[in-house]
């Protein structure tokens, strides 16, 4: 399965350069090992995708329910967070 998500400049820069090998995201989409995970650059300050995107085999995936930063607690308690780890 193909998954598309957006990502921030400054993560997409480390997504490329090898530094950042994992996305944390809500959890409401599914995902499996072996899925691509294909993240389309977007600023947020223009609101809208900068054209340039990367293509990641999905490698592991970890479920979680008790972080609350990013996200409402209702979207925690309905769909928790998925840790992406990719190659």
């Amino acid at each position: 399965m193909i998954v598309e998500k957006k990502v921030w400049p400054k993560y997409f820069e480390k997504i490329l350069n090898g530094d950042k090998n994992f996305e944390i995201r809500l959890g409401d989409f599914e995902v499996d090992k072996g899925d691509i995970l294909v993240l389309k650059e977007f600023d947020p300050n223009k609101k809208e995708f900068t054209g340039r995107e990367v293509k990641k085999e999905i490698t592991y995936i970890a479920k979680l329910k008790n972080l609350n930063n990013f996200w409402t607690k209702e979207e925690l308690e309905e769909h928790g967070i998925q840790v992406i780890g990719f190659k």
